[in-house]
């Protein structure tokens, strides 16, 4: 058992992608900072900003996960999200993915059942 419990984290390939993408560009611009390099910080800054948008488009793909706790079978990183092209009920990133996303992202979904306090190994 973890230190969290029995709970799904939320490690996706869209959320390790974006991660890793993300540290790369804050370390460019963090050693372009000490070199005195400014187009380095740029460049760096712009790997940050193209994190994000990988995330983004990585999770309308079906590689993030909606909001809330997810069924135990889909806990693993690689499982891809087969509901993701209809949206995600109450996600920002659906709702800006375009009008046909914020329409089907309206619908409610079911819950996820969690585990009773202390139980699992």
């Amino acid at each position: 058992m973890s230190a969290h419990g029995h709970v799904d984290l939320g490690h996706t390939v869209a959320g390790w992608t974006g991660t890793t993408l993300a540290l790369l560009g804050f370390t460019g611009a963090g050693v372009a900072v000490c070199a005195a390099w400014p187009p380095g910080i740029l460049v760096g800054l712009a790997v940050v900003v193209l994190a994000g948008v990988v995330t983004w488009l990585l999770h309308l793909a079906g590689w993030g996960k909606p909001s809330g706790p997810r069924p135990e079978s889909e806990w693993d990183w690689r499982t891809r999200d087969a509901a993701a092209h209809a949206g995600h009920a109450d996600c920002l990133g659906c709702r800006a993915g375009g009008p046909r996303r914020a329409v089907a992202a309206a619908r409610p979904r079911a819950a996820a059942p969690l585990p009773a306090a202390g139980e699992g190994a």
